[in-house]
């Protein structure tokens, strides 16, 4: 799915929502609802009266790391983004060229055996390639989350104004790992919870079931799959989904890392058991979706693959309506920009609205 208009950039989110006034909090942004092709507007503190007690927030606990780190190739600086860890101590790595307003050009890695010096004296040698953009690489002289923690910064694009402490990109259900693993880059949709806001929804009925997938590296300029991550769905927050979709509760993952780990754990009954791994699926409409029946999200590039996940929740004409409301009202998009609310139509007839999108 493409949508035919262009984003102006002046729609791009530049710092976070607490920045940009005196008084403000994280949950100070707006919040768009879709219930099938029904759009209405609201401020994302309005979350727990559009919610039922009953309904379930599938959050991932993923906390943010420190990912980008800056290196030399021969005499050319480059950025490295650490994206994914894997089983074998080798990172999936992306090069980038700076800019001096965020890490936006990517460049091609390579040739296997090239080396990337690092702070400390680390080498980090690229082996082989993961996708046109990505290398496994192994990095000698030093444990990779050590060096992150000492010299890393958090990941962004030029579209921000300038680089934010990692407690920014942090969310509220951010859990450190034992192991210390986590995401290259935020799973924003999270992002505007504030602890208030979640024991309000909890004293509604509001539940959370805490799920972990640590989502490697965006694209500002390649739209392309997501590659496979790491995930793990434990035991009681399956039985909470199993639950809520055997009562009358709505399963509404936040964040489209959430449907991943969720849809990933779920048979084609629709039951969710404990699993934790790899997972490389592409939630499409095609396939659908048999555990969520809503996705709280930020808004995505016109040409984002995360765009097909949210036609299999709501179907093509709801996303496009609610895409047409979110530029005609001139919400902001990216990490630190509003949120949409995907729900399925609850008036059938809504399903064929009018769209300006192809």
């Amino acid at each position: 799915m493409t949508l035919a208009v262009h984003v102006p950039e002046e729609l791009s989110a530049r710092v976070p929502v607490e920045q940009r006034g005196p008084g403000l909090e994280r949950d100070a942004v707006r919040l768009l609802v879709s219930r099938g092709c029904e759009v209405s507007h609201h401020a994302f503190t309005e979350l727990p009266r559009l919610l039922r007690a009953g309904d379930l927030l599938v959050v991932n606990t993923s906390p943010t790391l420190a990912a980008a780190v800056d290196g030399r190739i021969g005499h050319a600086r480059v950025v490295v983004h650490f994206s994914t860890r894997g089983d074998d101590g080798r990172w999936a790595v992306e090069l980038r060229d700076p800019d001096g307003r965020g890490t936006t050009r990517a460049r091609a890695g390579g040739p296997a055996g090239a080396e990337v010096r690092l702070p400390g004296g680390v080498r980090l040698v690229l082996e082989e390639a993961v996708s046109e953009r990505l290398w496994w690489a192994r990095a000698a002289g030093a444990e990779v989350l050590g060096l992150l923690r000492e010299h890393g910064r958090p990941i962004r694009y030029a579209y921000t104004e300038k680089d934010q402490p990692l407690s920014v990109y942090q969310t509220v259900f951010a859990l450190p790992g034992a192991d210390g693993s986590g995401s290259a880059e935020m799973p924003s949709a999270a992002r505007p919870f504030t602890a208030r806001l979640v024991a309000e929804l909890v004293s509604r009925g509001v539940q959370f079931a805490p799920v972990t997938l640590h989502t490697g590296v965006a694209s500002a300029e390649v739209y392309e799959p997501p590659y496979p991550e790491r995930f793990a769905v434990p035991g009681a927050s399956a039985r909470l989904i199993n639950a809520a979709r055997a009562g009358e509760g709505r399963v509404i993952a936040v964040g489209t890392t959430a449907v991943r780990a969720v849809e990933s754990a779920g048979g084609s009954d629709g039951v969710v058991r404990a699993r934790a791994g790899w997972t490389d699926l592409v939630v499409t409409p095609e396939r659908g979706v048999r555990v969520v029946d809503g996705l709280l999200t930020g808004l995505h590039e016109p040409e984002a693959s995360h765009l097909l996940m949210l036609e299999a929740i709501a179907g093509r004409a709801a996303v496009h309506r609610g895409y047409e409301e979110a530029l005609r009202g001139r919400y902001l998009w990216h990490e630190f920009g509003d949120v949409h609310l995907v729900l399925g139509s609850e008036n059938p007839h809504t399903e064929h609205c009018s769209s300006n999108y192809r």
